[in-house]
């Protein structure tokens, strides 16, 4: 009850007045104090906040822009709040940069979802290819003597057909899979291999498809923002949610190890706890989780 209405005196009279009182003081707008003041996520976190509680519906479109109306909202934000580009030359390029980061990260967990919705289909060419292609990167030495096999659990499916095993994270899950046997293959052996341990073993590529459900439940809970906005100088990309999704697995080992479960059967308790770590890492504003080797 409090709390509610602080946000609603908050929202409606303090936060004007005070807006009101520090432009009469400094001469500039709330946007522009950001950038004198804020450097990497922080300022653009600063910012998307400012734009988006404005009572301005100018600067609460720029929020919802796409890549290509962003030179014009920044445009129209300058003319809005009266700011002129010779008076203050580094404005435009300030939030210009912050408003890439921002449309691009709600583009960015569009094209996941695009991705994730896709159900793998094993009459469609290309994800056959694809599936086959894991098989070659994990197993290089070891031919894949049937489709359907058993020896698909050697690199941590279930059953025999490991189309089964997408339902969840549909296509993303085998794409995140070949990226990181791809990208990083001497590590993705080395998981593999540590996968297979007697008493701490697991499922690799399970696990993986696992892992690429919570790359992209932190995604569409906005937790990265701060790890983008500080990874990325730009327009966030399917190419840096693949890399975070590698530090996870990469970690997640480790982290598995370390923590030496009683069994398998505690999976979902370790899943969380490290579910939890991360999401305690992300809350950092100046956080960029990236894969040290």
């Amino acid at each position: 009850m409090f709390i509610s209405l602080w946000e609603f005196f908050y929202g409606h009279f303090f936060r004007f007045w005070m807006k009101w009182l520090l432009r009469q003081m400094t001469g500039k707008c709330e946007l522009q104090r950001i950038f004198d003041t804020y450097v990497g996520a922080q300022r653009t976190h600063r910012i998307e906040n400012s734009l988006t509680y404005s009572k301005n519906k100018v600067l609460q479109k720029a929020t919802r822009a796409v890549q290509s109306e962003v030179d014009k909202c920044v445009e129209d934000i300058m003319r809005e709040k009266n700011i002129s580009p010779e008076k203050d030359a580094s404005f435009k390029i300030c939030m210009k940069t912050c408003l890439l980061q921002i449309t691009g990260y709600k583009q960015l967990y569009l094209d996941v979802e695009s991705v994730r919705k896709k159900p793998y289909d094993s009459d469609n060419l290309q994800h056959e290819e694809l599936l086959l292609k894991l098989w070659n990167l994990l197993m290089p030495t070891q031919k894949l003597k049937a489709r359907i096999s058993k020896q698909w659990a050697e690199i941590g499916f279930q059953g025999e057909d490991p189309k089964t095993d997408f339902r969840g994270m549909g296509i993303l899950g085998l794409i995140n899979l070949v990226y990181f046997s791809e990208n990083y293959t001497s590590e993705a052996h080395q998981i593999l291999s540590r996968s297979n341990h007697p008493k701490l073993g697991y499922s690799y590529a399970i696990v993986g498809i696992n892992l690429t459900e919570m790359a992209y439940s932190l995604l569409k809970s906005e937790a990265l923002k701060f790890h983008l906005y500080n990874f990325v100088p730009g327009i966030p990309t399917m190419e840096h949610f693949h890399q975070f999704y590698c530090y996870l697995v990469y970690e997640f080992d480790k982290f598995w190890f370390e923590e030496e479960p009683e069994s398998i059967m505690f999976f979902n308790l370790y899943r969380e706890k490290f579910h939890e770590k991360i999401k305690g890492l992300l809350l950092d504003c100046n956080v960029a989780l990236t894969l040290k080797i």
